[in-house]
């Protein structure tokens, strides 16, 4: 009977978690996701295409990347955001709000810019306007990123997730193959004009999304700052800017290492490397496919397209289990898919040129990417002040990515370390008559990738033990 009520108490869970989706701030979240998501790939993948096809240099175009910096350094200007209040849109819009107009704002008008651009006779001006575009796309991360932890609870925080990706996503076909089909069925011109206007779907969703009430909880150690001046013996503006320093800067992680101990370098390990294992396969991915033999049909069609919906689904799903079995559960599951979803490219690389195997192979990454991102994603937000929330979430993102790409730039080294003659080569092309000298390298490189993951697993287990304070928002 036991069992019979259990099995009852998580399937009402779940279906309770279902009807999340349906409520209005759903809807406002998939739209900012959107929002969101809509100038990257025109900071990065597509704007690299519009100036190869203009006859910008490989080596223009790679400083050109550079703009993309913004995004990794974001938590730098971050206190800004919870601590500046802008003039007369604040008192319409309130902090959170203001903040995502002034940034979706100017994200249009860098686009409406670009797009009058011409680099085949003037890098200069586009590269200023990515380096703008690029800034005002982190900001609006940012504030879109504290409304969304602020307008929902920690049990919620799921399924925002995922109807945040679910937006990121669409916005990413639209800013990819959308302005790929444009370009060259009209212009480049007329491609970066139409993403401009696109930007209107993320200013309709903030001026339509609810006003939040703001945080008035006092800041942990405020009190030691108004000592503290008072010892120096300063007044006026200069003990003002003490203290506008010490919320803007030094608040933030005083409250998240006082309410967490020193279990708060755990937490950040976690996060820096729960997605390691996905980052480092990115980078190989593609040199994969082609080094096993598929053509650019195939890619197209099963990661590029097959692939984007089955991460929709999988943050989808994430964001449903969260709601039902809690964060640090899901979590859990959502690193073990990562093990064994890079175990499975190393399967992928013994079959050769399989359009099965790699249909299945991206189904399975992608799903679990998906679902893992979810769960991260409302594992940061659970962890945020609402006192802080754009600067502590800001960090968070800043340290998750931060591992994964330093990691990711040795990528090529260690598959051609493994694939160089040796015992590790010979033993693997032994027991995998597909694999080529070329494709060796790749299987006991996913095998690296997949352990990887085990010190996310273990940090998991450990903070499911120990870390109570956690344990008990979800």
């Amino acid at each position: 009977m036991t069992d019979i009520a259990e099995k009852r108490s998580l399937s009402t869970r779940l279906t309770g978690a279902w009807a999340v989706y349906t409520e209005r701030r759903m809807l406002i979240m998939l739209l900012l996701g959107f929002s969101s998501g809509l100038p990257f790939l025109l900071v990065f993948g597509t704007l690299s295409a519009w100036l190869r096809t203009a006859g910008v240099s490989r080596a223009d175009i790679g400083l050109m990347s550079y703009v993309g910096l913004a995004y990794t350094i974001k938590f730098l200007w971050a206190p800004l955001l919870d601590q500046i209040r802008l003039p007369w849109l604040d008192a319409k819009l309130g902090k959170r709000r203001s903040w995502m107009i002034l940034a979706q704002l100017t994200v249009a008008i860098a686009l409406v810019g670009i797009s009058f651009c011409d680099p085949s006779t003037s890098l200069m001006p586009i590269a200023m306007l990515a380096l703008l575009l690029a800034f005002a796309s982190a900001t609006q991360d940012i504030s879109v990123d504290a409304w969304r932890i602020e307008a929902a609870s920690d049990e919620q925080q799921g399924a925002m997730a995922a109807a945040y990706q679910l937006g990121y996503r669409f916005a990413i076909i639209a800013s990819g193959a959308g302005a790929l089909y444009i370009a060259d069925f009209i212009s480049w011109h007329a491609a970066y004009l139409a993403m401009a206007l696109l930007m209107s779907v993320g200013i309709g969703a903030a001026l339509f999304a609810p006003r939040l009430a703001e945080a008035q909880a006092p800041i942990i150690g405020e009190d030691r700052i108004d000592a503290f001046t008072e010892r120096l013996d300063v007044h006026g503006r200069t003990k003002n800017a003490v203290a506008w320093i010490y919320r803007a800067i030094v608040a933030p992680f005083v409250d998240f290492f006082s309410r967490h101990g020193w279990k708060a370098l755990a937490i950040l390990a976690l996060i820096g490397f729960y997605r390691v294992p996905d980052f480092v396969l990115g980078v190989m991915a593609n040199p994969l496919y082609i080094d096993l033999g598929f053509s650019l049909t195939e890619i197209a069609t099963v990661v590029k397209v097959f692939g984007v919906w089955m991460t929709i689904l999988g943050a989808i799903v994430g964001g449903i289990v969260i709601a039902g079995m809690g964060i640090m559960r899901s979590l859990l599951i959502g690193a073990t898919a990562a093990i064994l979803t890079n175990f499975m490219f190393s399967w992928l690389a013994m079959r050769g040129a399989d359009v099965t195997a790699l249909t299945l192979t991206i189904s399975a990454e992608n799903f679990s990417g998906g679902f893992a991102g979810t769960c991260l994603i409302a594992y940061m937000s659970s962890l945020t002040s609402h006192e802080f929330t754009a600067t502590q979430y800001a960090l968070f993102s800043s340290v998750y990515a931060l591992p994964g790409k330093l990691l990711g730039g040795v990528s090529g080294f260690m598959v051609d370390g493994y694939a160089a003659p040796g015992p590790i080569r010979d033993f693997v092309m032994s027991h995998a008559p597909f694999l080529t000298e070329k494709t060796a390298g790749y299987v006991p490189f996913f095998i690296t990738t997949g352990a990887m993951g085990l010190p996310a697993i273990f940090l998991i287990l450990y903070l499911r033990r120990h870390d109570r304070p956690v344990a008990a928002r979800v």
